[in-house]
């Protein structure tokens, strides 16, 4: 099996498990899950729930234990992306190829599907913890990680410096503070709580952690590239938005050759950082994927 067929296979795994869990009762307040279930189907990379059970089966760990986890850092994302598409935010009218979910289901609607999906993570994360007696502190523990990376020292910390830095110069510093917290941290917590619940030793964990931070300077990094350079009908969403919301990124502030300069960097050290470790052929291939992917 090659890189792109093992990649396709864990994603259908996750799309199984997505479909299985988040259904539309028929209720009256069904339309909250047609939102909810709306933006999770709409297509997504699912790199993050991906890299959970790569790191899983590189550990010889047991899937359907990281399977709740994994899926759980997906639904977060998935809430983080509508929010972004907020008129509040950054008001876009595409997402993956479709319009955004308020452009749908209206600005409330969009909220509370937001809402719904972080509070359902939680609800996932909970239940394994619950279910499970002999791991349970480790399932606790990575639990915490990935609501840490989620909430105000993570995520949502990037976010608000990105919505502070709009139509003012950042240095190249806290660009990186910014987008190591906004897209770097749900990524790291994908890699780190599967090491966690796996049972990875220190040294194995430091590895991975670093992995995870530099692939998710990477994907920034890429993201910006293709804001410049991508194609609106591949990407699903409409290019130079950067440009027209005046934000900072790794393409203003090195410019485009640069910034390809320091992708290339970037991606090799990701792979030195794994250097050591044991069946990390994926992994390797993921920070390759990252930087040449096209959407």
């Amino acid at each position: 099996m090659n890189y792109h067929q093992k990649f396709d296979a864990y994603r259908n795994l996750v799309e199984e498990w997505l479909k299985e869990r988040i259904t539309v009762p028929e209720l009256p307040e069904k339309t909250l899950f047609e939102a909810m279930r709306y933006s999770l189907t709409a297509g997504g990379k699912r790199l993050r729930p991906v890299l959970s059970l790569a790191v899983c089966d590189m550990l010889g760990g047991d899937r359907e234990a990281v399977m709740p986890f994994a899926c759980a850092v997906e639904l977060i994302h998935t809430y983080s992306l509508i929010h972004d598409d907020l008129p509040c935010m950054d008001n876009d009218d595409y997402r993956r190829g479709k319009p955004t979910n308020h452009k749908v289901f209206g600005e409330a609607m969009a909220l509370l599907a937001g809402d719904a999906l972080l509070n359902t993570a939680c609800e996932i994360m909970l239940e394994a913890v619950l279910a499970d007696e002999k791991d349970a502190l480790r399932k606790a523990a990575a639990a915490r990680l990935i609501m840490e990376a989620a909430g105000a020292s993570g995520m949502i910390a990037g976010q608000v410096i990105d919505m502070e830095s709009e139509q003012t110069a950042v240095s190249y510093d806290q660009l990186c503070r910014m987008h190591s917290l906004k897209t770097g941290a749900l990524i790291r917590a994908s890699i780190l709580s599967a090491a966690l619940i796996c049972g990875a030793d220190e040294r194995t964990t430091q590895a991975l952690e670093r992995y995870g931070k530099l692939i998710g300077l990477a994907f920034q990094i890429k993201d910006d590239l293709l804001d410049v350079e991508g194609d609106a009908a591949v990407l699903g969403k409409s290019t130079g938005s950067d440009v027209r919301n005046h934000k900072s990124t790794f393409v203003t502030l090195l410019g485009t050759d640069k910034a390809k300069e320091l992708l290339k960097s970037t991606v090799e050290e990701a792979v030195k950082a794994l250097e050591g470790l044991q069946n990390t052929d994926f992994l390797i291939h993921t920070a390759a994927y990252i930087a040449e992917r096209k959407k």
